[in-house]
């Protein structure tokens, strides 16, 4: 789409913002809104009143807002934020505010909300303010570039001061072309939003077919016209007739977890210390992200060192059930507590086991194993896993074939994942650019009317 420049421009006199068309106004925001209403306004309601509930959680980077937590009155008058039906809401706290979250509060349950006290609130003058507009500049990349460089606290606790957004000289068109810039703006995002979510779910396709295809080879090979027999397992199926079924424990020469208690070390100096967040989702290992640690090699230490062929599984946490496989170790380094190592013995692949336990056949065994109240998976959980053995010139034609399957179907999901972000990149060039006068959306929003 390509849009006019405004016929005339002056200088802003703030440098994140520059130049603005010359008939708009640059005010500080204080001049046309309101920051952090005060609750009050609501005092007088009976303290059983409902209000919509707003934890941090139900703020979305793309604008929207769940509304489905309630409270009473009672329950939230102290300790939270305050708002109201068509008030502005960013959050404060990083990495929320880099992300753009924020939101118009819309359909609130008897118009009022209680939120999280990291959101920084703004109640627009009528007459002077646009709620869209102003949702639009605040969820803008200039914007949001401006407030991080006035970011104080540390780490995960650096916030956009009050201050910041009170004093901050904004652009401003009148209320009518304010509301155009609104409407081209949730127009023209909502297309681009659409074009992202087929892209989403094209990855997601790609990411289901890839494990169908891992499954169905790990299970019935791939000769579609091979005898077939019970394997004698629910989850398994039929396999084919010359293959045996054997557990991952007779499938492997040594099985263990890491020790507890090591230090970390930061810098260049140590072991690699792998962990379940360096397991990706292709089977892989990101030695390069590995922390290090400290250690002593005695006999509980060497037992956990790491060899190219070892298969690991992550037996707690998040990632419970995800599985990889070590190739290309140029270092030493050692598992933690949280990962199973397995070192396959002469019956099988290191490629072919890894697979077996990704595929969903030991994925499936893996969630029966957590049933219930336990948490993560023990060592003879994973040692219990059935798994389909073909001969070894099979498994490797088996695993071959995967690699092939896998390398195309990565290809598409990148660029599915390219598409997306250039997709991103179009729309916050789109909505900064028109809510800082960069482009004329004044005769599209007309003709789009029209």
């Amino acid at each position: 789409m390509s849009l006019p420049r405004y016929p005339e421009y002056k200088d802003s006199g703030v440098e994140w913002l520059g130049q603005v068309p010359a008939h708009w106004g640059v005010p500080r925001l204080r001049f046309t809104a309101h920051l952090n209403p005060s609750k009050s306004e609501v005092r007088q309601l009976p303290a059983e009143t409902a209000v919509t509930f707003l934890p941090m959680e139900a703020i979305g980077d793309d604008g929207s807002v769940d509304l489905s937590r309630e409270r009473t009155l009672a329950d939230v008058a102290e300790g939270y934020t305050f708002v109201r039906d068509g008030d502005v809401a960013f959050a404060k706290i990083t990495p929320c505010f880099e992300n753009g979250k924020g939101a118009i509060m819309r359909g609130l349950q008897n118009g009022i909300g209680f939120g999280t006290t990291e959101l920084i609130v703004i109640r627009p003058h009528e007459q002077k303010l646009s709620p869209s507009f102003l949702h639009y500049l605040f969820t803008s990349a200039l914007f949001r570039q401006a407030g991080e460089s006035t970011m104080y606290g540390a780490g995960g606790q650096k916030r956009v001061p009050d201050s910041f957004v009170r004093d901050a000289v904004i652009p401003l068109p009148s209320m009518d072309e304010q509301e155009m810039i609104g409407s081209f703006l949730d127009r023209e995002t909502a297309k681009i939003d659409a074009l992202v979510a087929e892209q989403e779910r094209l990855i997601a396709l790609l990411k289901e077919k890839r494990q169908a295809a891992i499954t169905q080879v790990i299970t019935k090979g791939l000769n579609p016209n091979a005898a077939m027999k019970e394997s004698g397992s629910e989850l398994i199926g039929k396999v084919p007739a010359h293959w045996n079924v054997l557990r991952a424990k007779h499938l492997s020469s040594f099985t263990t977890s890491g020790p507890r208690g090591w230090s970390e070390k930061v810098g260049d100096e140590g072991r690699l210390f792998i962990q379940s967040g360096d397991l990706n989702d292709n089977l892989g290992i990101a030695f390069e992200e590995a922390k290090r640690v400290v250690v002593t090699l005695d006999a509980e230490t060497v037992r956990t060192e790491l060899r190219n062929g070892d298969v690991l599984v992550c037996i707690t946490g998040a990632r419970t059930g995800n599985v990889a496989v070590c190739e290309r170790l140029t270092e030493t380094a050692f598992v933690n507590q949280h990962l199973c190592l397995l070192r396959p013995n002469n019956l099988c692949l290191p490629k072919f086991l890894a697979l077996a336990l990704k595929s969903d056949v030991g994925q499936r065994h893996f969630m029966v194993s957590q049933y219930g109240l336990k948490q993560g998976l023990s060592l003879e959980d994973v040692r219990d896993a059935l798994i389909p053995v073909p001969p070894i010139a099979e498994q490797n034609r088996i695993c071959e074939y995967i690699e092939r399957f896998t390398l195309a179907n990565t290809e598409l999901a990148e660029g599915a994942h390219h598409m997306a972000a250039v997709l991103a990149e179009r729309r916050a060039a789109l909505v900064s650019s028109a809510v800082t006068g960069q482009i004329d959306v004044r005769g599209h929003a007309s003709v789009e009317a029209a």
